[in-house]
């Protein structure tokens, strides 16, 4: 751990982002959002233009936004306006995984709605209905658990990495 700056290696970089890319795709993480998500996590800024990420990526300014829109409603970038432009910038969120799993609450919860009108729908004795409960049950069990496993994460990230 030398003092002086630290050489990036943008070949080991560009094939960083396409393997993680393809590690969330094969979680189920649609293939162009990922790519984005993953050119922004590897920029010290953490913030990048669609001009940019299309250049970055080799893609479409069309493919950009689409998956920026994704990547907004799942809560892991923001859009930001730069100041004096109509220029956008994309910002990966500093705690991606924390703050996309706090809004999966809100999902969680339309889950158990949805799933609870199946079991309404196939009969809560049949095969089916028990499949459905047992999903529900599930979901539910997650929306219980997420706060406290969310809390322990604050602690760690703090013991961690020095910051809460």
């Amino acid at each position: 751990m030398g003092g002086g700056p630290v050489e990036r290696d943008e070949t080991a970089v560009g094939a960083f982002i396409e393997r993680f890319a393809g590690v969330l795709a094969d979680a189920g993480f649609p293939r162009m959002p990922a790519r984005i998500f993953s050119a922004l996590l590897v920029t010290d800024s953490g913030r990048l233009t669609a001009a940019e990420l299309a250049d970055l990526l080799r893609v479409s300014p069309a493919a950009v936004s689409g998956a920026v829109r994704y990547l907004t409603q799942v809560n892991l970038v923001s859009r930001e306006r730069e100041a004096g432009s109509r220029r956008d910038r994309y910002r990966v969120h500093e705690n991606a995984w924390y703050e996309a799993s706090v809004s999966r609450d809100q999902a969680l919860v339309r889950w158990e709605t949805s799933l609870q009108e199946g079991i309404d729908a196939v009969g809560v004795g049949t095969p089916a209905g028990a499949r459905l409960a047992e999903s529900l049950a599930f979901f539910a069990f997650m929306r219980e658990e997420l706060p406290a496993l969310l809390g322990r994460w604050r602690a760690r990230r703090a013991e961690v990495l020095g910051s809460g």
